[in-house]
């Protein structure tokens, strides 16, 4: 694990499996989770497939620069965001999901790579999206996973997935680490493993326990806005794929993204929810080769 500086206040937590003369992919990972959540294996799994892989830690998240200067109060942010107080919510957030595609660009420019296979899962779904809709010369082809087009009518999350995603976390490591068991709510139903989850909330918990960025994360996602007139004049080949059992983005967050990107394959793939399990593995990477092929 390196950090470079890829700007003049953020610096990336990253790391890169495989040989760096293969053709990169940049994986950008979601909401509140650190690169970890891209798991070593299944990173390497990709590498032996004859790709540079590169994980990192997004802003305010894992080792990656965090914004403790800049405070938010959810409460009041959500008040604003519910009453229609668009300026004042704006003021309340120090960036955009713009600014993170950023992060991921610097990154690769640090790296001395000029161009990339982007792949985001979730929020980094919509990172990817904007990576390439502000640079689609930086950007080889687009996967977006698991992810949605900014329109708050596509890709909803179920009432107890959103539940769970807002719910108070416990502070203590023993506490943290039981509740990961709630994420089954939107995991695959075939193959969903608390084991697996708590054994990810263990390693992140350990790493960096950071939970002060949550709330400017989720005001970058919720003040971003829509993507979708972006999406429609996308010139970037774009894979978008998305779990048949996903309640945490609905899919039809992926089919609006496949939809309006031009040329896009949509992937919906069957037993697989907001996660990736192993178990599917070997169908994910063969699409990723590819795609990026």
């Amino acid at each position: 694990m390196s950090i470079v500086d890829v700007s003049a206040e953020v610096s990336i937590a990253y790391e890169g499996f495989g040989d760096p003369g293969d053709p990169p992919v940049l994986l950008v990972m979601g909401f509140g989770a650190q690169m970890l959540a891209w798991h070593e294996d299944f990173c390497r799994a990709l590498a032996d497939r004859g790709r540079y892989v590169i994980r990192y830690d997004n802003r305010d998240c894992g080792l990656s620069t965090k914004f403790d200067h800049h405070p938010v109060d959810m409460g009041q942010f959500i008040a604003a965001v519910s009453s229609g107080d668009i300026p004042a919510a704006l003021a309340m957030v120090p960036y955009r999901l713009l600014d993170m595609a950023g992060d991921g660009l610097g990154l690769l420019t640090a790296l001395g790579i000029e161009r990339a296979h982007v792949v985001g899962a979730s929020m980094g779904g919509m990172i990817a999206q904007t990576m390439a809709i502000s640079c689609p010369e930086r950007v080889l082809t687009l996967t977006s996973m698991m992810s949605s087009t900014g329109e708050s009518e596509y890709g909803r999350a179920s009432p107890e997935a959103q539940a769970v995603l807002f719910g108070p976390k416990p502070a203590d490591r023993e506490g943290y680490v039981a509740a990961a068991v709630k994420e089954l709510v939107w995991a695959s139903e075939r193959y969903g493993n608390a084991a697996v989850l708590r054994e990810l909330a263990a390693e992140s918990y350990d790493r960096s326990y950071y939970p002060a960025g949550i709330g400017r994360q989720l005001g970058a996602m919720i003040l971003s806005g829509s993507r979708a007139d972006a999406l429609r004049e996308l010139r970037v080949p774009t894979l978008v794929i998305h779990g048949s059992d996903d309640t945490l983005i609905d899919p039809s967050g992926g089919r609006r993204t496949a939809e309006l990107v031009p040329g896009a394959e949509l992937l919906l793939v069957p037993d697989m929810g907001h996660d990736r399990p192993r178990e599917l593995w070997p169908r994910l990477i063969d699409a990723l080769v590819t795609h990026t092929g």
